[in-house]
């Protein structure tokens, strides 16, 4: 693919991200969470929308029993907007923490994807990558107004399968955990968030490096959520590493919520208000369960010339994704004792994403 092609991609998530109306593939696509009266009588001045959703979305819905539905996951759905279906009840489709507010939705038709098969996987790409929930309003692209167009080839290769980042800056920064200590700031050639390395004493490259890769918990990091386990674990992990006398390294990641953004994160909040566990919350989102991409911790540590590591971690998918970067990996058991508050969100982890608990 041409780098023009990938520029496409990266401006067209942009696009939606400012809530405007881009090009992918054989369709012209709306953000459905951006969506407001204007921008979508502007969508459909020649065709009413349908609404692209995900298929773990459209499960909720159940509407996965209708054939034109019945793909396998990931295959995303189109359904059809009849007149009543307006922007308030398409936004109600999109989105689950509405789904208490409006359990009776529907009768809703599905149609099949058939050509356009390939454009709607690569809007919710868009969709994702742009951090917004995964549902797009969508029109055939002739004739309408975009602010950008992409392939869908473009889309569907955000991000890259293979991570690329460069070493930004590098600085002294003294932790109170951690006197000894260097910040590296890396920056992705995708034009993603920055991520960070806090290298603690003088690792020996040469031998196994104790090591933590840190998703970004702004809740949790910063303004000491008990909801989760992310600050005690982020603490935990930087005196572990200054006590080791060989020091190590911690991989702060921008992939909140793992990996579905903050804003997206707090709706699975409102979700596990609602009843429904983490796991639940992110898939009647139309998310996966984990959406991080562990390729750029492994483009992080290649860059600082690190390649065998001994993990604090008890999630085997952070051990799978640096071995399949053909790291060599130690586990070192990383956990922490449960409050009253995230006692049943540990649970989940142990019990439905396997981890070592």
């Amino acid at each position: 693919m041409s780098i023009a092609a990938h520029y496409l991609g990266e401006a067209a998530s942009d696009a939606l991200r400012r809530g405007r109306a881009v090009g992918v593939g054989s369709l012209a696509i709306l953000s459905a969470e951006l969506a407001d009266a204007d921008t979508l009588a502007a969508l459909e001045t020649r065709s009413r929308a349908g609404l692209i959703i995900t298929a773990r979305r459209a499960a909720v819905l159940n509407l996965a029993n209708q054939i034109a539905a019945a793909a396998p996951d990931p295959e995303p759905v189109w359904v059809d907007r009849p007149d009543w279906l307006d922007l308030a009840g398409s936004r109600a489709v999109a989105d689950p923490v509405l789904d208490l507010a409006t359990p009776f939705k529907g009768p809703f038709r599905t149609r099949a994807l058939d050509g356009d098969a390939a454009s709607a996987r690569a809007a919710i790409a868009l969709v994702k990558h742009a951090g917004l929930i995964p549902a797009a309003y969508a029109v055939p692209l002739a004739g309408a107004e975009v602010a950008v167009s992409c392939p869908s080839e473009a889309a569907l290769a955000l991000p890259a399968s293979v991570a690329r980042v460069h070493i930004s800056s590098r600085a002294r920064l003294p932790l109170a955990s951690a006197e000894d200590s260097q910040v590296v700031a890396f920056r992705p050639d995708d034009g993603g968030p920055e991520h960070l390395a806090l290298v603690i004493g003088n690792p020996d490259v040469s031998q196994p490096v104790l090591t933590r890769l840190h998703s970004s918990c702004l809740t949790g990091d910063v303004l000491g959520s008990l909801k989760c386990d992310c600050g005690p674990q982020l603490h935990a992990a930087l005196a572990a590493i200054a006590q080791n006398p060989g020091g190590g390294i911690l991989l702060y990641l921008q992939q909140e919520g793992r990996g579905i953004g903050l804003l997206n994160k707090l709706r699975a909040y409102a979700l596990q208000d609602q009843g429904w566990d983490t796991v639940d919350a992110n898939t009647r989102l139309g998310f996966e369960p984990d959406e991080r991409d562990f390729s750029l911790a492994a483009a992080m540590f290649k860059a600082l010339g690190v390649s065998n590591v001994a993990l604090m971690t008890n999630n085997p998918l952070k051990v799978d994704g640096l071995a399949a970067h053909g790291f060599t990996v130690t586990r070192v058991a990383h956990d922490m004792p449960p409050n009253p508050h995230n006692a049943a969100y540990l649970a989940t982890k142990r019990d439905r994403q396997g981890h070592m608990l």
